[in-house]
């Protein structure tokens, strides 16, 4: 009898859980098949080509990379592409000094008078890059949204450019309130849940952490895809959204040939970086 009474609760706890990391399962992404993603853009930081830039944008297009690329808001509410909340790490300014601040404390002009790492590359418009690329190859856009702060202007305004844009995209956020935002608002438009082991790299709320690595937002958000970590293929929920659910995986960020050779037996899609995979 106790054995029955604990087997009750066991059966409860696993059916909330499975329920709980259920992606969609309504819609396949055969359409982005067959292409590798260039994390933000095909670059080199050391070179004239750098992260997120048009440079990098354009080499991407012109070796028919499908690209990876991140989008956030300026001061002026500019959606702009670059990766970081703040500016230190790729932004210099006119005497090669690392730039202080975030992305959002800076009108878009202001974004200007900086250019990106050793480049005269400067913080492009999200709506330059839909012009250069105007669906020759497509686009996984992450929404930058800062998971203490949520604010749906990015979805709002992103969504705005991507209306009016005719080639092939995808969206996709590490914050489950930007993917639910495309459930409610934009359902037609393929949404992926971005993750990754938060709880052994990065910091905060360790409750929302946990939530976040395991997937736990899936049943109310309903992502067409989960992109994870490529290092991290054995992470319960993710393995379980593609092995039970059928649900697309994507691997980011892949580094090496080696490393895209191994992904291919738990990954469908590949965001690459750091080497050329057809060198």
């Amino acid at each position: 009898m106790d054995g029955k009474k604990l087997l009750i609760p066991a059966g409860v706890l696993s059916a909330a859980y499975l329920f709980a990391i259920k992606p969609n399962r309504k819609r396949e992404m055969k359409d982005f098949d067959g292409v590798l993603y260039a994390h933000r853009g095909y670059h080199d930081n050391r070179s004239e080509a750098p992260e997120n830039s048009m440079a990098a944008f354009r080499k991407a297009v012109e070796r028919g990379y499908g690209i990876e690329l991140d989008v956030q808001l300026s001061k002026d509410e500019v959606p702009v592409v670059i990766h970081d909340f703040t500016m230190h790490r790729v932004m210099r300014d006119a005497e090669d000094r690392p730039v202080s601040g975030k992305v959002e404390d800076y009108t878009f002009e202001e974004l200007q008078q900086f250019h990106i790492l050793r480049s005269e590359e400067k913080i492009p418009k999200f709506e330059d890059v839909l012009k250069l690329v105007d669906g020759k190859v497509p686009l996984i856009v992450e929404l930058k949204i800062e998971r203490a702060e949520w604010n749906p202007r990015v979805c709002i305004l992103a969504d705005e450019l991507l209306k009016n844009y005719t080639g092939l995209y995808c969206i996709e956020s590490f914050n489950p309130m930007g993917v639910n935002w495309y459930r409610k608002n934009r359902p037609d438009v393929i949404r992926g849940q971005l993750s990754d082991r938060f709880l052994f790299r990065s910091a905060g709320n360790p409750v929302v952490l946990a939530f976040c690595q395991s997937l736990l937002f899936n049943g109310v958000t309903k992502p067409d895809f989960v992109a994870y970590n490529v290092n991290y293929p054995n992470a319960v929920s993710r393995k379980l959204c593609h092995g039970l659910y059928k649900n697309t995986a994507v691997a980011w960020t892949v580094k090496s040939r080696e490393q895209l050779e191994k992904a291919k037996k738990h990954f469908d899609l590949y965001i690459f970086d750091s080497f050329d995979p057809e060198a």
